[in-house]
């Protein structure tokens, strides 16, 4: 799964539904329906593996309702064309997202320069801190 191939979700797999969008856009508001709800069923997917899922819905976990659904909303352009391609857009990346699997991390060790220069510096600030004294020695 390291090498896990990201395909995007098929589009005939995502129901949008339109409702009225609110906030700006005056008298458009009120007469078109411009939000649109992008929803995914991830486990009616028949792209997806089962560990693929599994997966999705592990990472994506608050973001999917009751029904096993992915909810993208987009109310921010004033034309349903916009909000549409933005809905999906957004659903898309929230998938590619959570079926990266991160590299491990191959532990190191610290190089013979970066231990001397780590010493070094704690030897000058002990110096430092060496030099200020208090006010009572010299009384």
């Amino acid at each position: 799964m390291a090498g896990a191939i990201l395909r995007p979700v098929p589009e005939n797999e995502i129901k949008l539904t339109f409702a009225r969008s609110s906030g700006a856009g005056g008298q458009n508001v009120n007469k078109t329906s411009t939000k649109v709800v992008a929803r995914w069923r991830v486990g009616a997917s028949r792209v997806f593996l089962s560990a693929e899922k599994e997966r999705l819905r592990a990472k994506l976990t608050n973001r999917l309702n009751s029904a096993d659904e992915l909810l993208v909303t987009s109310e921010t352009e004033r034309s349903q064309a916009q909000n549409r391609a933005a809905a999906v857009a957004r659903l898309q990346s929230l998938v590619s997202h959570a079926l990266r699997v991160p590299q491990k991390r191959r532990s190191t060790r610290p190089t013979k320069s970066s231990k001397m220069k780590r010493l070094e510096t704690k030897k000058q600030r002990s110096r430092l801190k060496q030099t200020r004294g208090s006010w009572g020695d010299w009384l």
